[in-house]
Formats: structure tokens, sequence, C-alpha cells
């Protein structure tokens, strides 16, 4: 996927794939997900095409950072514990991530993006905005 003019490149990393993009916008702080021009819908995970349709023009957008936990399960081990959440982020997309100091949360809790250092390297988690209210 090439960037159009005009379009947000990760700084210095023009050429990459849009997986690398991705990791390049965190890296820089920034949550960027991709939406057609043509028909304004977004998608993730970061792609070269929209699956079923096929148009290939992709333009990197800001993520509100908005979201709603769809399911959520706790992982358990000697080391402690951690949640795997799927969020429906406003935008449309679901992304799988983690909501951080809390074990568990109900459906439908509100949650908010952030970028943080997760196994040493950048990555979108969310922290909760208001618990158990579904949308």
């Amino acid at each position: 996927m090439k960037n159009a003019p005009g379009q947000p490149t990760p700084t210095g990393q023009a050429g990459l794939g849009p997986e690398a993009q991705f990791q390049a916008f965190l890296a820089e702080g920034r949550f960027m997900i991709q939406r057609s021009a043509s028909t304004g819908k977004f998608v993730f995970f970061p792609r070269v095409a929209i699956p079923g349709s096929g148009e290939t023009d992709l333009e990197w957008i800001e993520a509100k950072g908005l979201g709603t936990v769809y399911a959520i399960t706790v992982n358990r081990a000697r080391e402690g514990s951690w949640n795997v959440a799927l969020v429906d982020l406003d935008e449309g997309v679901r992304m799988m991530s983690r909501i951080v100091n809390v074990e568990t949360v109900a459906i439908g809790t509100r949650v908010k993006a952030r970028i943080e250092p997760l196994n040493g390297q950048p990555a979108v988690v969310f922290d909760v905005l208001s618990p158990g209210v579904a949308r």
C-alpha cells in the first residue's frame, strides 16, 4: 500500500508495508487506523485492501481511541494474571488488546485507548472510562 500525497506517513518510514507502518505510528505515539477514501469504511488490522470489496484506496486516520468491550478473558499463571479483550472501536472495527489496571470488566464497558510499552514494544491498551455501561 502506497500512501497518497498528503497522507500521514511515519517519520522516515516511507515504503513500509501496512503492519510496519502501524507499528511505526505507535512508536511515534500515534494510534492510526485505515479507512477507504472512496467508501469511508474503516478496517483493522492494517492491510493493503478491504476484505470482500478489494478497495486499495486506504488512508491512515487518527483513531478516536474510544470503544466498548465486546469480550474479555483472564489468563492466570504463577507470574500473575492478565486479560485479553476484544474492543469495538467507535469507528466500527474490532481489535484485540488489554484493559490495563484491572483484572476484568463487564461486557459493554466503555474504554479509552492509549499507547504504552508491552513486552518491549509500543502497543494499544485501554483504560476504563465507565464500568459496565452498554451503548
